[in-house]
């Protein structure tokens, strides 16, 4: 009878536990539902708004900075070394302006110049701690930018595949390039979305597809805006062409996939060569602190280990990372 008693308590403490497990994970589930629309709406919102600033405010500029870059493209010129950090930042997605980015570079060398000439008593070798510092928000921003192309680059293949789907029931290009805004997340969605609001405000196709192409700076993107523009001159079948150029955008993926497995082991080893001198000395600190401290007594030579260290990490990078 006792034991009955026992695994009847269990039992219903077990159900219990379950049935409240249930209704939290349902409450949960329905609250990020809502939360997810809501982000969505909002999203949208965003970016109609946003499209319709720029529009009311520089929609003269607008069109002039695009006829530009189109010229610029057909001339095959290559932009200054402004213009392609102000592209840099804006294909990041952080929307950061570029003052900020040098108000930060000037503070990180002024924290990098700082402690060194304090710990070393040496103007000198604050030089260097500046140069290798201030380029570090920089850095962060294409680090950022890469991120975010690399979602690009991952989401494209199913955006193509959607538009065609949508163009197959009878839909136009741009409300095709409105559903994928609709169905995707982030930062696919966003960049569709602002390339169908531009065009429902009177830009171009032909030129909303330009500055879609050049604020990305996605070379499949690229590839897909060449191959509109090149069907609205010549006319085809559009859904025919999304198709394969979905296909070959989800190869070309792969491939950077099966490039990235087979260098793991360069960039790994490159880690490691990088991380050892650093790592060494800091063993060197707590085995035999009088004689690492000694190191500190001949900048030159950290200068050159610095340059040195440098020069093989470029060299490896070059190696381990190559376009195809």
């Amino acid at each position: 009878m006792i034991l009955a008693v026992i695994a009847f308590t269990f039992v219903a403490s077990v159900a219990m536990v379950f049935a409240g497990n249930m209704v939290v994970s349902d409450v949960l589930e329905r609250n990020r539902k809502q939360r997810l629309l809501q982000l969505e709406s909002e999203l949208v919102k965003r970016n109609k708004q946003r499209a319709r600033d720029e529009a009311a405010s520089n929609q003269e500029r607008t069109l002039g900075s695009l006829a530009h870059q189109a010229v610029v493209e057909s001339n095959a010129e290559k932009p200054t070394i402004t213009e392609r950090i102000k592209q840099m930042i804006e294909q990041s997605g952080t929307g950061i302006s570029t003052q900020a980015i040098i108000a930060a570079g000037v503070l990180c060398s002024l924290a990098a110049t700082v402690p060194t000439v304090l710990l070393l008593q040496d103007f000198l070798l604050g030089i260097p701690a500046a140069l290798v510092a201030a380029p570090l928000p920089l850095l962060w921003v294409k680090h950022k930018r890469k991120q975010r192309l690399e979602a690009l680059s991952s989401q494209l293949p199913d955006a193509l595949e959607l538009m065609s789907r949508v163009l197959r029931a009878g839909q136009t290009i741009t409300q095709a390039m409105f559903a994928v805004g609709q169905e995707f997340k982030p930062p696919i969605a966003s960049e569709f979305l602002y390339c169908y609001e531009q065009q429902n405000l009177g830009i171009s196709t032909d030129m909303a597809l330009r500055d879609l192409a050049k604020r990305t700076g996605l070379l499949e993107i690229k590839i897909f805006v060449l191959a509109l523009i090149i069907h609205r001159q010549s006319g085809g079948n559009l859904t025919e062409l999304l198709d394969k150029l979905a296909s070959i955008i989800r190869e070309r993926y792969k491939m950077r996939g099966k490039v990235r497995a087979l260098t793991a082991e360069g960039r790994l080893q490159a880690a490691i060569l990088l991380g050892l001198p650093p790592a060494m000395y800091c063993l060197l600190l707590l085995i035999s602190r009088p004689y690492a401290l000694e190191l500190l007594n001949h900048p030159k030579l950290i200068f050159g280990c610095l340059v040195s260290m440098t020069f093989g990490a470029l060299w490896i990078r070059k190696i381990v990372n190559f376009d195809f």
